[in-house]
């Protein structure tokens, strides 16, 4: 992506996918809103939302609850927000919907037919964007940020405004919550505030397809709401499996599974694991080792195992880094591993070493795919 951005997972995917996420991405906010199938129309907003545990002053203290937030809890927080009406007195609904966990979009549709704009910036302040893009910031202070609008587009003063009164408006709400009082009696984290990032809308003129792009039509084996947004947009077939339960090794046989079979259905899959990042950002270095080792033996185990590897090329990859030391996205590179048909085999390289010591050394995320094709050897220019 670039030295100095530490991209997010959906701007890691596209590029991965051989977009440029900066010009080719409609913003986090839209991706999430088509992975959990909200109808968004011409006008709309739509914001990637996390819940956050805040200090009675306003400071941030957890800006995922301790990642201990069910679904269901978040799915009755959504319901009461929504049910308040927090913005009907500016002609604007917006609706609160939860997609995992912490996680959630917010959806703006203006009530009397003027379009609103994404040209707005965020209130979480551990990210920023840049156009489509979003991507973390680093030693950002844990306060809120008020949303500003970034352009003198039509409708994003007005977005930004009714954004600021809705985050004034929900903590009220959360905070005579029954599923706050319950977490709170437990002594667990409540969800007290939202942070809000990446704005879009529907793009005027949607990104080429995969299959126009390539010349190859393709899935996608996805976890996450944000990977089947993806999937869409590029119109790859979904085949979405949903987030890992407890049992992690038999999640990652059944995935190894599904990604066979889409492989004998699609010239091209990609398939997305999310298991190393979430101890990355909680800095728990010992966990994410041990998801890394039971994708090794549950996933590409069974995966590679019978694979025609005469007929068949892998890329294995991550779509960005997560350094435990930092409990946050970097802009490091990351490892590529190529193997398969005509990819010839290169010198043993230790887990970890610098880019520069492979035969590939350092090439940007939306070249791998050009380096698959070619089998290993730089790609034509």
């Amino acid at each position: 992506m670039g030295t100095g951005i530490a991209p997010e997972s959906d701007a890691g995917v596209l590029a991965l996918l051989g977009y440029d996420p900066a010009h080719d991405s409609p913003g986090r906010g839209v991706l999430e809103a088509l992975g959990v199938e909200i109808p968004l129309e011409a006008g709309d907003v739509a914001l990637r939302s996390n819940f956050a545990t805040a200090s009675g002053d306003g400071m941030i203290l957890d800006a995922r609850v301790g990642r201990s937030l069910g679904t269901s809890e978040s799915a009755d927080l959504c319901r009461s927000i929504n049910s308040a009406n927090l913005l009907d007195d500016l002609g604007i609904r917006a609706e609160l919907r939860p997609t995992v966990g912490h996680r959630g979009v917010l959806w703006l549709h203006p009530l009397d037919g003027q379009p609103l704009s994404p040209e707005v910036s965020n209130s979480d302040p551990f990210y920023e964007r840049t156009g489509g893009m979003g991507h973390a910031r680093a030693d950002a202070a844990p306060i809120p940020r008020r949303v500003e609008a970034l352009s003198d587009a039509p409708g994003a003063a007005r977005t930004a405004a009714a954004l600021n009164t809705w985050l004034e408006r929900v903590p009220a709400v959360l905070a005579a919550h029954t599923v706050n009082a319950r977490r709170a009696m437990r002594g667990g984290k409540v969800a007290n505030m939202v942070l809000l990032r990446n704005a879009g809308a529907l793009p005027a003129v949607p990104p080429a397809s995969f299959a126009s792009k390539h010349g190859i039509a393709g899935a996608a084996v996805t976890e996450m709401p944000v990977e089947r947004g993806i999937a869409r947009l590029l119109g790859l077939t979904d085949v979405y499996v949903g987030p890992m339960g407890a049992d992690r090794p038999g999640a990652l046989n059944e995935r190894a599974r599904v990604a066979r079979k889409a492989l004998a259905e699609h010239p091209f899959v990609y398939i997305h694991l999310k298991g190393p990042d979430e101890p990355g950002h909680d800095g728990d270095a010992p966990k994410k080792l041990a998801i890394v080792e039971d994708i090794d033996a549950s996933f590409f185990g069974p995966f590679c195992e019978g694979l025609d590897w005469t007929t068949t090329r892998v890329a294995v990859t991550a779509d960005h880094a997560t350094p435990a030391i930092l409990k946050r996205h970097s802009d490091d590179p990351v490892p590529l591993v190529l193997r398969g048909a005509g990819i010839a085999p290169g010198p043993a390289v230790k887990f970890g070493a610098p880019p520069s010591d492979g035969p590939v050394g350092t090439i940007a995320g939306n070249q791998v795919l050009r380096w698959l094709w070619a089998g290993g050897r730089p790609p034509p220019p």
